[in-house]
C-alpha cells in the first residue's frame, strides 16, 4: 500500500553491513532514500553547515558515541552504560544549558517530580508545566462533546499543550523535556515549542508506559493489532 516511491526503510530487508546509508558503496531498494532523495541530501548538508545547528548536531553524536563501553576494543562488541535519563543530562550540560523545560502528564506526576529532582542534582534550573495548565473546558475550548470525555457529565479539563510551549518559550528554556504527553498533544507541544525537544519517556497506559512491549509481543499476545480494525 502507498506510494510506490515512498521511502520504507523500516522494511529495507537489506543486510546492515551492505546498505547505502552505511557505506558509500552500498546498495538500497527502490525509493531508498539514501539513493533517490539527492537533492534533500544536499539540502540537510546546507543546514548543518549553520553553526549553531552544526554544533547540536555534533553534541548529539558525541552524546551517542560516549553511550557505549570499550570503543577502541577490536572486534567491538556493543557494549551500553548509560540510561536515558542521564544521557538528558550529559547533553544538556555539554549545550550549557541552564533552564530546562519539562513538560509532562498528571498521570506521571510523580515521575516528573524525581525527574525534577534529577534535573536539579544535575545543576539545571528546571521550569516545569502539568498537561491541564490554564484549566480549559473541553467542551468549550474543543468541542468536544461529553460523552467524549473521560468523566463524563463533569467539567473535565483539556490537556494544554499549546499553553505548556508558550509558557516555556515566555521564560526561555534551553531545552525542553517531554514527560508522557498524550498521542497528539506531544505533537502539538513539539510543533509550538521554540526550543529543541526531548524526550523522556512516552505514555502508553496499558504498558507501564512502555510501548514497545506491545510490538515485542505482537507475534503472541497483541497479534490483533495486526488485524484491519483491531
Amino acid at each position: 500500500m502507498g506510494d510506490s516511491k515512498d521511502p520504507k526503510c523500516a522494511v529495507c530487508g537489506i543486510n546492515i553491513l551492505e546498505k547505502a546509508c552505511f557505506f558509500e558503496s552500498g546498495k538500497g531498494p527502490d525509493a531508498c532514500p539514501t539513493l533517490g532523495f539527492e537533492d534533500v541530501i544536499e539540502e540537510a548538508k546546507k543546514e548543518y553547515e549553520k553553526p549553531p545547528v552544526q554544533e547540536f548536531a555534533r553534541l548529539a553524536s558525541v552524546q551517542e558515541g560516549e553511550c557505549y563501553l570499550e570503543r577502541e576494543r577490536k572486534p567491538f562488541v556493543i557494549h551500553c552504560s548509560k540510561t536515558r535519563v542521564q544521557e538528558i543530562c550529559e547533553f544538556g550540560q555539554k549545550l550549557g544549558a541552564k533552564k530546562i523545560g519539562l513538560v509532562f502528564c498528571v498521570g506521571l506526576a510523580q515521575e516528573a517530580r524525581i525527574a525534577h529532582e534529577i534535573f536539579t542534582a544535575q545543576g539545571f534550573n528546571v521550569a516545569s508545566v502539568l498537561c491541564k495548565v490554564g484549566r480549559i473546558p473541553k467542551e468549550e475550548g474543543l468541542g468536544v462533546k461529553d460523552e467524549e470525555k473521560i468523566l463524563i457529565g463533569t467539567a473535565e479539563a483539556a490537556c494544554n499543550p499549546i499553553v505548556q510551549a508558550k509558557v516555556l518559550n515566555r521564560i526561555g528554556t534551553d531545552l525542553n523535556v517531554l514527560l508522557g504527553l498524550c498521542v497528539g498533544h506531544d505533537s502539538l507541544f513539539f510543533k509550538y515549542a521554540d526550543a529543541c525537544t526531548t524526550v523522556l519517556a512516552v505514555k502508553d497506559r496499558v504498558t507501564g508506559h512502555n510501548p514497545l512491549a506491545a510490538l515485542y509481543t505482537s507475534h503472541m499476545y497483541y497479534m490483533y493489532l495486526k488485524t484491519p480494525g483491531f
